[in-house]
Protein backbone atom coordinates (compact mmCIF):
# COMPACT_ATOMS: atom_id res chain seq x y z
CA UNK A 1 0.00 0.00 0.00
CA UNK A 2 2.51 2.76 0.87
CA UNK A 3 4.78 1.79 -2.13
CA UNK A 4 1.16 2.22 -4.07
CA UNK A 5 0.74 5.92 -2.35
CA UNK A 6 4.37 6.88 -2.83
CA UNK A 7 4.20 6.09 -6.47
CA UNK A 8 0.51 8.03 -6.74
CA UNK A 9 1.91 11.09 -5.06
CA UNK A 10 5.48 11.43 -7.16
CA UNK A 11 3.41 10.92 -10.64
CA UNK A 12 -0.38 9.27 -10.85
CA UNK A 13 0.44 8.82 -14.40
CA UNK A 14 2.29 5.73 -13.59
CA UNK A 15 -0.03 3.76 -11.51
CA UNK A 16 -1.22 0.96 -13.65
CA UNK A 17 -3.23 -2.19 -13.45
CA UNK A 18 -0.42 -4.09 -12.10
CA UNK A 19 -0.23 -1.86 -9.10
CA UNK A 20 -4.03 -2.60 -8.44
CA UNK A 21 -3.54 -6.27 -9.05
CA UNK A 22 -0.57 -6.11 -6.23
CA UNK A 23 -2.84 -4.47 -3.80
CA UNK A 24 -5.41 -7.00 -4.63
CA UNK A 25 -3.17 -9.45 -4.26
CA UNK A 26 -2.32 -8.04 -0.52
CA UNK A 27 -5.93 -8.52 0.46
CA UNK A 28 -7.50 -5.37 -0.71
CA UNK A 29 -10.64 -5.52 -2.12
CA UNK A 30 -11.83 -2.99 -4.74
CA UNK A 31 -13.42 -0.79 -1.94
CA UNK A 32 -10.32 -0.70 0.15
CA UNK A 33 -8.55 0.42 -3.02
CA UNK A 34 -10.74 3.08 -3.87
CA UNK A 35 -10.23 4.32 -0.20
CA UNK A 36 -6.69 4.27 -0.47
CA UNK A 37 -6.90 6.29 -3.53
CA UNK A 38 -9.16 8.60 -2.76
CA UNK A 39 -7.35 9.36 0.78
CA UNK A 40 -4.35 9.64 -1.02
CA UNK A 41 -5.28 12.07 -3.63
CA UNK A 42 -7.13 14.27 -1.32
CA UNK A 43 -4.31 14.68 1.23
CA UNK A 44 -1.89 15.17 -1.83
CA UNK A 45 -4.60 18.16 -2.82
CA UNK A 46 -4.74 19.95 0.29
CA UNK A 47 -1.14 19.76 0.95
CA UNK A 48 -0.09 21.49 -2.83
CA UNK A 49 -3.10 24.24 -1.81
CA UNK A 50 -1.69 24.63 1.46
CA UNK A 51 1.68 24.85 -0.07
CA UNK A 52 0.57 26.90 -2.76
CA UNK A 53 -1.04 29.51 -0.34
CA UNK A 54 1.85 29.57 2.12
CA UNK A 55 -0.41 28.06 4.63
CA UNK A 56 1.64 26.56 7.70
CA UNK A 57 4.93 27.65 6.58
CA UNK A 58 6.90 28.67 9.92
Amino acid sequence: MVEYVVKLTKDATKVSPADHERLAAAGFDDTARLQITLIAAWFNYINRVADSLGIGRE
